[in-house]
């Protein structure tokens, strides 16, 4: 005998349902137990639901989660209806399911219980497993609200629940404004049906009104129970055919916040595991509305702070574009100690700033705008860029180390946390009629200048320690041109290193994008959007570096380019300036490594080695044989493949320097001699004050002949 004839027997039907495309499937029992003709069938499971009691369907949904979470039996009984309504019999499923990914498919058993009731389609108490599928539900619901950020969100989520054995066609959520009642959202009405219930006052005889003011909460399980016991607003409720209403209080910390009203359409008992379930979903959902309240308060303070902190760029500067950026992205709030600034100052000229006070909290935030309007009043009174930076060390020194005395509960700039605070900063001031730029820098990185012809170089620039941790600090001041067409870009460490990346390999990336960049198709705030997407936008995720765990950052951009035709100027210069301090000699290497990259795309290999062997050479000579600093002009002018360089170094000593003949021991001695063999020309300039020594290559060697 068949294995479906036996289960037949005893009247037993087999089912399977996929979940993934909806398709059930029933053998002959199973559709004549579901009330459709003895014959094996295929369903959509819209067709199987409606065989279903609507309320059981409810139960058995909670069920099947439940025992895919667990990988357990799926066990509940359920009522069968006809397409009026109407109770044929009662069935009790068994089912196992088998999961596939993110979907399962659900094979078990369908066997009619002996106590059927059939002929009555009256609400009867539910009989599958309560305490299994209330379990199911609650989990669903705690998950699904705890994820809720905003107000909106959590009411969608609280609308969309579908309790155990029992659901609400109508939804409603009350708050409290001063002595008032509101509904701060509503679901399974009509646009404007909450119009008579928006504004009550908290003394009206309304059961959310009654359940704000006692904390208490109240069942109404038939219409006549609400008309007596609210008469005066029950024409209000009425008109919405619901047939039993439960208001439950929204209680937070011991306060009472507001109500919820569950309307059903049917007659509901309230059972106690009814009332129960209720009551659990109420207390979760006050908690995340609470939450919810707190994150749009917290949205709203950081967009006040945004609006009050970050300037808007000013007038524009004739003969300049200026664009702007600012992302907050390390803390909580969306603003933190990242800014921008530009300041009118006297004569016409302009000044530039950006900096980063350390920490993402709010105390980051305070100081920065408490140093951005130091930093205003300073230049302001027309000092230079050496003098601001030093005036603004001292004062944001004098904020925090008060901070320090007070220990961890004080009130200066350590912000109670015990520790000082430091800013990193870069001060400009350029001058609109020559492109003149004077920069004084405190622990920030260098500005990049993206030349004509597409090149971009870090600018290195003298520089002094951050902000506030000494308070007689010197910054000395770099001066360079901006020519027409060039860009000059200054930003925060966060551009450079969100994404897992480290200065250095952020800054490649960072100089790639920006070589990229087509200036005659793109403007300057085309050109900021393409570095703050390709650091925080969607693709950003595919060049992460490799410490991935680095914390993010937030970002500060601006960017500053010179209009004017640069045709007017030499075919394809490139010229880049730096200075070398005698009480820097580490920088000589920053002086090979901007030589390189000014000749990246030089066409021999050997000419580069042969141009940085000799800057190197000259600038050593003049920290070695000088007291003065050493000012490294490089220029190349021309087209591609037929460049000349001219690289000078330039001091102070009126000493000329002269041949010499090194012996095979001998440690210095070799400079001319270098210059000599490895430059196409060369020669030294006296000037009035001081020398320069230069060298010249060609890219094109017949041009040097």
């Amino acid at each position: 005998m068949r294995t479906e004839d036996v289960l037949a027997a005893t009247v037993t039907g087999l089912w399977r349902w996929d979940n993934a495309s909806g398709i059930v499937t029933l053998d002959a029992e199973a559709a004549r137990l579901l009330g459709l003709p003895a014959e094996e069938v295929t369903l959509s499971e819209a067709a199987v639901r409606s065989r279903f009691h609507p309320v059981d369907w409810n139960e058995i949904d909670g069920v099947v989660q439940l025992a895919v979470a667990e990988d357990t039996l799926a066990e509940a009984r359920l009522r069968i209806v006809d397409s009026s309504g109407r109770v044929l019999r009662t069935v009790r499923s068994r089912s196992k399911p088998y999961v596939k990914g993110g979907d399962f498919e659900l094979v078990g058993m369908l066997q009619e219980v002996a106590d059927a009731q059939p002929g009555s389609a009256a609400r009867t108490p539910i009989t599958g497993d309560w305490r299994r599928s209330r379990e199911a539900f609650l989990l669903d619901a705690g998950r699904a609200l705890a994820e809720a950020r905003s107000t909106s969100e959590v009411l969608r989520v609280a609308a969309s629940l579908s309790m155990p054995g029992f659901s609400p066609d109508g939804l409603a959520v009350f708050g409290v404004q001063g002595d008032r009642m509101t509904v701060i959202g509503h679901h399974g009405h009509s646009v404007g049906d909450d119009g008579p219930f928006t504004e009550m006052p908290l003394d009206i005889d309304y059961p959310a009104a009654e359940v704000i003011r006692t904390g208490r909460a109240i069942y109404l399980p038939t219409p006549e129970e609400y008309k007596a016991r609210f008469p005066a607003t029950w024409p209000l409720a009425e008109p919405f055919g619901r047939e039993s209403w439960a208001f439950l209080p929204l209680t937070v910390a011991g306060r009472t916040m507001g109500a919820w009203m569950a309307a059903f359409a049917y007659r509901v008992g309230f059972s106690p595991d009814e009332r129960s379930v209720l009551t659990t979903v109420a207390r979760m959902l006050a908690q995340a509305l609470a939450r919810a309240g707190v994150a749009e308060s917290e949205r709203e303070l950081s967009l006040g702070l945004q609006r009050a902190m970050m300037p808007v760029l000013g007038p524009a500067i004739p003969g300049m574009e200026v664009a702007a950026r600012y992302v907050p992205t390390g803390g909580g709030l969306q603003v933190g100690g990242d800014w921008y600034d530009m300041i009118q100052l006297p004569g016409g000229r302009v000044a530039l700033v950006i900096g980063d006070v350390q920490g993402h909290d709010v105390r980051a935030a305070g100081l920065m705008g408490q140093l951005r309007i130091a930093l205003r009043a300073y230049a302001s009174e027309g000092h230079s860029p050496d003098a601001v930076l030093s005036r603004a060390s001292r004062f944001l020194h004098g904020i925090t180390e008060g901070g320090i005395a007070d220990g961890a509960g004080g009130s200066g700039g350590s912000g109670g946390d015990g520790f000082p605070r430091f800013a990193t900063c870069l001060y400009l001031e350029v001058d609109p009629a020559t492109g003149t730029l004077d920069i004084a820098r405190a622990g920030h990185p260098d500005p990049a200048i993206r030349m004509v012809d597409g090149t971009v170089l870090q600018h290195p620039t003298a520089g002094g320690l951050p902000l506030g941790i000494i308070p007689d600090a010197d910054y000395p001041t770099t001066r360079l041109t901006l020519q027409p067409g060039e860009t000059l870009m200054i930003c925060t460490d966060g551009l450079l290193e969100t994404g897992g990346h480290d200065l250095e390999s952020g800054w490649t990336r960072i100089r790639a994008l920006m070589e990229a960049h087509d200036s005659a198709a793109g403007t300057l705030e085309t050109l900021a959007d393409v570095l703050i997407e390709a650091v925080h936008g969607p693709g950003s995720h595919y060049t992460t570096g490799r410490l991935a765990d680095r914390r993010e950052d937030d970002i500060a951009v601006l960017l500053l380019s010179r209009t004017g035709d640069p045709t007017r100027q030499a075919p394809s210069t490139r010229r880049s300036v730096m200075t070398v301090a005698q009480a820097e000699p580490e920088r000589i290497a920053a002086a090979r490594r901007h030589v390189r990259e000014l000749l990246h795309d030089w066409a021999e290999a050997e000419q580069i080695d042969s141009a940085v062997l000799m800057v190197s050479e000259m600038v050593t000579n003049v920290l070695v044989h000088t007291d003065g600093d050493a000012l490294l002009v490089a220029e190349a002018v021309g087209d591609q493949g037929r460049r000349r360089l001219r690289i000078e170094v330039a001091d102070t000593s009126d000493e000329l320097p002269h041949r010499r003949r090194p012996g095979e021991m001998a440690s210095s001695g070799r400079g001319l001699v270098l210059m000599e063999m490895l430059a196409h020309e060369w020669g030294v300039d006296p000037r009035g004050a001081g020398k320069s020594i230069w060298f010249a290559l060609y890219e094109d060697r017949a041009a040097a002949l």
